[in-house]
């Protein structure tokens, strides 16, 4: 009897660590970035190259306090990793289709995020500028959906 629970206990082990080998990290997002290298300070010249990009590309449906089309930006980096934030801007159709998190936001939100035409190094900009929003307390209000 114990040998059959152990034999039980063994497979399903093995089930559960083959079954994850193939399986994407979902705290990377799906997409061309694997590792981000942050920089200690915060790159005051990649900020504000940052905040241009995300003014020109992003403000549209996003702010940083409130929730407009899609989510307030503000407290993004305490929610999701670097990778994540970086490859949902630079492949939001695929990470739409396949990650969790993505998925839920859209149900949230209803309307599909869509490529802005930036490189990753204008990426890791914007990154670069939502590190230092939220570093610091926000000026206009609480956001109203800061969890998502």
């Amino acid at each position: 009897m114990s040998s059959r629970i152990i034999t039980t206990v063994a497979v399903a082990t093995l089930v559960i660590f083959l079954g994850s080998c193939d399986k994407k990290d979902l705290k990377l997002g799906i997409g061309p970035v694997k590792k981000v290298e942050l920089t200690a300070p915060i790159d005051a010249k990649m900020v504000e190259e940052g905040k241009g990009l995300f003014q020109l590309k992003c403000s549209a449906c996003h702010e940083l306090g409130q929730r407009k089309v899609g989510p307030a930006m503000h407290g993004v980096t305490q929610r999701r990793t670097p990778e994540w934030i970086m490859n949902m801007i630079l492949n939001p159709a695929e990470m739409l289709k396949e990650d969790p998190q993505a998925k839920e936001l859209l149900e949230t939100y209803l309307v599909p995020m869509t490529f802005q035409n930036v490189s990753q190094e204008d990426t890791r900009k914007m990154l670069e500028f939502f590190r230092d929003a939220d570093s610091k307390p926000l000026n206009s209000g609480p956001a109203s959906d800061q969890k998502k």
